[in-house]
């Protein structure tokens, strides 16, 4: 045992049966207690704040190692259940942002969804904003987005060519179609829509079989009958974009005159939440024989790993999360912030994957 100054260092060496020595020498010991004692009243959680969706289960699993257990979703292989929900484009900073997503999507193992490619389906001038294929490779889900409304009206002026072209020039899988007539409406730009977004869909999917659409709202999520609608089209997947993320109606409001931002204000607190939507599609699955429709991309509001675990693991269907504002907040820079966000949400839903069980409830 060494003394040094007031402060006493061990080092404790113990020899086997076999003749091992097991060395003991933990250099922070003294540090780490010190932040014990410092920090335990600051550290207390309170019975209320406890998060009542999951058992604890401490006793059942080793710590992850190694990588996560891959999986097919949208045709293709995903190393973990993440997936970049569509942001913006057309501005300086997309660039950088849909760079820097595209090379994490690639290191990582997740799919990507672009944002409004409305700009590029006559003018080439922002493509090196989105052309990230040769970042994220062939080998994971690269979409293209569009509105419903500019779907609509490419269909009613025979110009859906330019669908085609615009698939072509970002090598892209498929299409988000983002359906948004809330926001439309509050939009000051606002298109109007001549027909329901279920009647243009379906007007799509005849012109295009081949097409692989996935089809989102923008921040107020979906009812049941919209959900059940949109589960017997064959398209290739389905995303949430619950309440309680971003809210493009919200967004929208923020960009009007007062008087018109006053008059429509409630609008923007109507919609559903990603665990309501779940409660739905798993009641529409018990109900419904002939859904063509099976994997749910589960967005909005999902504040970490812990929010993911628990709703795709919820679903009774195959599912992947994705995040949109949480990945803008770290992309917009350095990628080293990026990498650095995205290993630990990926290192923690493996965490949850061993220690956290899923409640269910009963009937």
């Amino acid at each position: 045992m060494q003394l040094t100054g007031n402060r006493i260092k061990s080092k404790i060496n113990h020899k086997s049966e076999n003749g091992e020595v097991f060395s003991d020498d933990d250099k922070t010991a003294v540090s780490r207690k010190q932040d014990h004692i410092a920090l335990a009243f600051q550290s207390q959680v309170q019975q209320m704040s406890l998060d009542d969706r999951f058992y604890y289960e401490p006793m059942l699993s080793a710590h992850p190692v190694g990588k996560p257990q891959a999986f097919t979703f949208l045709g293709k292989t995903f190393k973990t259940a993440l997936w970049v929900s569509s942001m913006t484009g057309g501005t300086a900073m997309a660039g950088t942002i849909n760079h820097n997503l595209a090379r994490a999507a690639a290191e990582f193992g997740f799919g990507m969804g672009l944002g409004s490619c409305r700009s590029l389906l006559t003018d080439d001038t922002y493509l090196p904003d989105f052309d990230v294929r040769g970042l994220i490779g062939d080998h994971l889900p690269l979409f293209a987005n569009l509105g419903i409304a500019q779907i609509e009206q490419l269909i009613e002026k025979n110009q859906s060519n330019l669908i085609d072209n615009l698939i072509d020039k970002l090598r892209a899988d498929g299409l988000i179609v983002h359906v948004n007539p809330m926001q439309e409406w509050l939009q000051p730009e606002g298109d109007r829509f001549k027909n329901s977004p279920l009647e243009t869909l379906n007007r799509l999917i005849d012109l295009k079989p081949n097409l692989s659409i996935i089809v989102k709202e923008v921040g107020q999520g979906m009812g049941p009958e919209s959900l059940r609608s949109l589960l017997k089209l064959p398209i290739a997947a389905l995303d949430f974009a619950a309440a309680g993320g971003t809210s493009f109606s919200m967004l929208e409001l923020l960009r009007s005159e007062k008087t018109f931002m006053d008059a429509y204000k409630h609008l923007a607190s109507i919609g559903h939440s990603a665990e309501e939507m779940v409660d739905f599609v798993n009641q529409i699955l018990k109900e419904e024989n002939d859904l063509l429709c099976k994997e749910i991309i589960i967005s909005g509001g999902i504040q970490s790993f812990v929010d993911g675990h628990y709703l795709i693991n919820k679903i009774n269907t195959p599912a992947i999360y994705g995040q949109a504002s949480a990945f803008l907040k770290h992309a917009r820079g350095n990628y080293d912030e990026l990498q650095r966000f995205i290993s630990l949400e990926v290192e923690g839903l493996e965490l949850a994957k061993r220690f956290f069980k899923i409640r269910t409830v009963a009937g």
